[in-house]
């Protein structure tokens, strides 16, 4: 019985001449390694918004181009399971405490948030003056943006902070001077 030669023993040039796999392997090494380097680039370099934190604007006075728009609570999602664990202990551990009628001090964010809104624009103070932005986050309200005067800080803050179930305020804003008052003053 002939025996039949074992591929292993074979030199590829000689006996098998078959560019075309060869260049298949290569192509799909090639995609393997770009799939590789590039794709936890694509999908955990992108930010959004993941554990839906209510980030809302209150006032639009101060242009852009002098108070940037802050980045809100927009995460990668290495950076949203670094942040989970420590969520869900603050949150509950509001109500465990009997600090919070909810389960998750997280839950009152979406119900405090438009009281935010409503309190800053009946208050009528500040729409001419600031651009502001607030995020909420376990009870607690972060005041983002810009400001003319120290004053209209100290007051959004005061402002924010007798509302019903807001726990904390993060003042966050900006002095910027300039604006219409400044310009009429020169």
């Amino acid at each position: 019985m002939p025996s039949t030669p074992s591929p292993v023993g074979r030199s590829p040039v000689t006996d098998f001449p078959r560019p075309a796999p060869a260049r298949r392997r290569r192509l799909g090494s090639v995609v393997l390694v770009l799939a590789l380097a590039t794709g936890p680039a694509l999908g955990d370099d992108v930010r959004r918004n993941v554990f839906d934190d209510p980030f809302v604007q209150l006032t639009s006075a101060i242009p852009p181009s002098v108070c940037p728009v802050p980045a809100g609570p927009l995460l990668t999602e290495a950076e949203a399971r670094a942040q989970a664990h420590g969520r869900i202990e603050r949150g509950t551990s509001c109500f465990q405490s009997g600090r919070c009628r909810l389960p998750n001090a997280y839950l009152y964010d979406k119900e405090i948030m438009p009281r935010v809104q409503k309190a800053i624009a009946a208050d009528g103070r500040f729409a001419a003056t600031t651009s502001v932005w607030a995020l909420g986050q376990r009870r607690w309200i972060w005041l983002q943006g810009c400001v003319r005067s120290a004053g209209d800080a100290a007051a959004l803050e005061a402002l924010v902070k007798q509302l019903d179930d807001v726990e904390a305020v993060i003042n966050e804003l900006q002095v910027v001077p300039g604006g219409p008052a400044a310009a009429a003053s020169h």
